[in-house]
């Protein structure tokens, strides 16, 4: 059985997408010589930030949407032997629209 993760609050759960491992020109580039990807989709969300008086401001993203973070953006966290990372939605620098499908990170096959 899967298990079901809720983020509270403001947080989101986000799958991060892997970069093509090779340039043009067909050379593979070694993971150590590549930078972590920066962007992701986010699988589940909190339900807002609340302010003082208790009401609840819902977030700007949504489940499934592809999103870009900083580099040492959130907590990376493993469940069910997947990668997943744990951020502030105030973390996410923008909402990516119409961009090609790319591989998961941890997705498994």
């Amino acid at each position: 059985m899967a298990t079901k993760f809720t983020p509270l609050h403001d947080r989101i759960l986000v799958r991060r997408i892997e970069e093509v491992g090779t340039t043009r020109g067909g050379i593979i580039i070694p993971d150590s010589a590549k930078d972590k990807p920066q962007e992701g989709e986010v699988i589940s969300l909190g339900r807002g930030k609340s302010n003082d008086e208790g009401k609840v401001f819902p977030l700007a993203v949504k489940e499934g949407d592809r999103i870009l973070f900083g580099k040492y953006s959130g907590t990376e966290i493993k469940l069910d032997g997947e990668d997943f990372i744990i951020m502030r939605e105030e973390e996410v620098l923008g909402i990516v629209v119409g961009a090609p499908k790319k591989e998961l990170a941890g997705a498994k096959r």
